[in-house]
């Protein structure tokens, strides 16, 4: 059941190891994520979570191997318009035995919390300047105008007189 904020609890990614603790060195269990909308800390919301982490018994701990698929709302770096920024994550990470030997650790109840690795894993893989699509025409300088949307009302003699030497650099049509 999703919340009344639309939005599932990061308690989802609090994972019980301890059967995995028990087992011998190597053994290793698969775990499935088909998440909807996630709230994983308050500045970071994931439109959904997909794919499978491998764990791992090591001697230090529990090894985290996988691929996650997401999305986080985002804004096209030319046009401003709203969009959806798919994120791929390649998740490799050793969560050790008990608190102060790992950033990443499982606890004396044996549970072992994804949410602070996926945050940076997002964090990171988040692009610097998305586009909605490659070809964006993005906003006309003088009005504003998404120019995705078509030509807007400026008029090109409305030009810049810092910028007019440069219209000597266009071919003629």
């Amino acid at each position: 059941m999703i919340p009344p904020n639309g939005f599932v609890s990061n308690r989802v990614l609090k994972l019980n190891v301890g059967f995995l603790l028990s087992q011998s060195l190597g053994t290793s269990r698969e775990v499935e994520f088909d998440v909807p909308p996630l709230l994983v800390a308050d500045d970071l919301k994931l439109a959904f979570l997909r794919g499978t982490l491998r764990l791992s018994r090591t001697s230090e701990g529990i090894l985290v191997q996988g691929v996650l698929e997401s999305s986080v709302e985002g804004e096209c770096r030319r046009c401003l318009s709203a969009m959806s920024v798919p994120i791929t994550l390649h998740i490799q990470e050793l969560f050790a035995l008990g608190p102060g030997k790992s950033e990443f650790f499982i606890d004396d109840a044996a549970v072992m919390d994804l949410t602070p690795l996926l945050r940076e894993e997002v964090i990171i893989n988040i692009p610097l300047a998305p586009l909605c699509r490659p070809d964006c025409a993005g906003l006309c300088p003088q009005c504003g105008h998404n120019l995705n949307l078509g030509p807007c009302d400026c008029l090109p003699d409305d030009i810049d007189p810092r910028f007019a030497v440069l219209t000597q650099l266009k071919k003629p049509e």
